[in-house]
Parts: structure tokens; C-alpha cells; sequence
């Protein structure tokens, strides 16, 4: 007996009509750009963040100063990092931009001898960095040199040959970007170390053309007459007690580091003073050297 045929339109599977549903999204849609953008902005805010905690943390230690205890936002300590964009850290960086963007288009053109040269000597790079390294002491300040030159070396090696060939494979390839990547971390961790210690002496250098501060008192305080002029003024005034001579070092959520005007960064003290309804502070103008004729 043979088995019963069904006449009338083929049936398909659920769904076998519809178009597919591609997985994750388009990515070439905007959803995808939002995403990579939010990817970017977050690590450059993370790296802005580091380098403004490492930038922040050596200055104020050089002032015998605890960056935590100034209780910063993130937003505060992130911007501290502008303070490393000069020109040589803009030309460095315009520099490891281009080696960055070099090995990794996907365009095809024609290898440029700089290019080649480029794959051709980079041990001669690395070479260099590690003896800078081991000069580290003696090339001061200028010891980011070592690790810059070792993480150039490493890009360059990614550079495409005569040939036109690239280095493939994990040893070859990831192995050399991610050192160049730690390399140059430690670039940015020793840039920004040097640029706020040196930002700190110069600073403790001019101590007179900072800002200066005006202390109003109801009560005496227990700072240095010898070095602070205090002056008794009318009792019958909220506060009749005046300090002048003094100078701001820093200021954060109603508390001033002030010190005198002949204070040594090494060796004396630095006073906290909090603004309230018992104490009353004006700033005023530094002392600004004289120019000689």
C-alpha cells in the first residue's frame, strides 16, 4: 500500500521566510560607533586619571604633602594631567602616533623605503633602549629615553618589509605590540613623575609671588609671629585679629595650606587653616620680583 501524498502548497520551516537576524548589531551602525567611542573615552579618562594621580602624588610629596588628604574628585586629579602637554611630549607622541598607524593600515600601497628601513633596523632601537636603561642614573633627567626608544624599536618591527610582508603570527606580532605598550606606559609613568617633581621646585622657588593670604580672626592663632605679621585691630570689630605675610600653597574644600613668606620647602611647616564663621581669609596679589634696569 503505498503512503498518502499531499497535494497543495510545500510547507517550510517556521521562520524559513524571514530575513536573519545578524548577531550583535551592525557593525557599521551607529550603535556600534556609540560603543567605541564610550570604549575610547573611558581609557583615555582612566589613562588621563593615572597620570594625573602620579603627576598630583609626586608634587604634593615634594610639599610633605599626602595628595589623598587634598580629597580631589577624579575629575580634579584627571586634568592634572594636562600639566605634561609641552612640546616635547606632543612631538614624542605625534612620533609614536605615526609608528602606531604605519604598521597597522590596511590600505594597499606600495612600501616606502622609510617604511622598510623601519623593519630592517629596529633591533638597532631596541639595542639602544637597553643600553639607556642601564645608563639610567647617569642620563637624568632624561631617563624616559630608555623605555621611549625600546617601545619605537618594537613598533617598527611591525613595519612590512621590502617585500611587502608583515610579521604574522603571536610571537611575531602580539608579543612585540604588547611589550611596546608597557614600554610606553612606563614612558608616561616617568614623565609624569619627573614633570611634577620639577613642577614642585619651581614652584618652592618663588614662594612670594604666590598668592598671597589675609587671616581674620576672632581669637589668636598659634602662628609664627616672627615670620607673620599679626596686628591687634579694634575690639569692638567680629575679627581683630589680622595675619598677613602669609602664602597659598593649596586650597581645597574650605582649607587653606598656607605658608610664610620665607618658607623652605625642606624643612618648615605648613599651617591648614579652615575658613568658618570664627575665621575670615582674603587673597590677595603675590609679591612679584623686582625687574632691575
Amino acid at each position: 500500500m503505498s503512503e498518502p501524498f499531499a497535494h497543495g502548497t510545500e510547507q517550510h520551516p517556521p521562520g524559513a521566510g524571514k530575513p536573519r537576524r545578524q548577531v550583535g548589531g551592525d557593525p557599521d551602525g551607529p550603535s556600534a560607533l556609540v560603543k567605541i567611542v564610550v570604549a575610547q573615552g573611558t581609557f583615555i579618562a582612566a589613562l588621563m586619571f593615572y597620570i594625573g594621580a602620579i603627576y598630583t602624588s609626586t608634587y604634593y610629596d615634594y610639599f610633605n604633602l599626602h595628595w589623598g588628604s587634598m580629597n580631589l574628585g577624579f575629575s580634579q586629579v584627571a586634568l592634572e594631567s594636562l600639566n605634561l602637554l609641552n612640546l616635547d611630549i606632543m612631538v614624542a607622541a605625534g612620533c609614536v602616533f605615526l609608528l602606531v598607524c604605519v604598521p597597522w593600515s590596511r590600505r594597499p600601497r606600495r612600501v616606502t623605503r622609510i617604511e622598510a628601513a623601519a623593519a630592517r633596523w629596529y633591533p638597532l632601537f631596541v639595542v639602544t633602549g637597553i643600553v639607556l636603561l642601564a645608563l639610567w642614573h647617569e642620563i637624568q633627567p632624561y631617563g624616559w629615553a630608555g623605555p621611549l626608544t625600546i617601545a619605537v624599536g618594537l613598533l617598527m618591527s611591525q613595519c612590512r618589509n621590502a617585500e611587502g610582508q608583515r610579521p604574522q603570527g603571536f610571537r611575531r606580532q602580539a608579543v612585540p605590540v604588547f611589550a611596546a605598550g608597557v614600554f610606553l606606559f612606563w614612558t608616561v609613568t616617568n614623565v609624569a613623575w619627573q614633570q611634577g617633581r620639577q613642577d614642585a621646585q619651581t614652584r618652592a622657588a618663588a614662594v612670594t609671588s604666590w598668592t598671597g593670604v589675609l587671616v581674620l580672626s576672632t581669637k589668636p592663632l598659634s602662628l609664627p609671629t616672627d615670620s607673620v605679621k599679626e596686628q591687634k585691630l579694634s575690639t569692638d570689630r567680629l575679627h581683630p585679629y589680622r595675619y598677613s605675610d602669609l602664602r597659598l600653597l593649596a586650597e581645597h574644600d574650605g582649607r587653606y595650606f598656607v605658608v610664610t613668606r620665607d618658607w623652605d620647602a625642606q624643612v618648615d611647616e605648613i599651617y591648614v587653616i579652615r575658613e568658618s564663621e570664627a575665621i575670615w581669609i582674603a587673597l590677595t596679589p603675590g609679591t612679584r620680583p623686582r625687574l632691575v634696569d
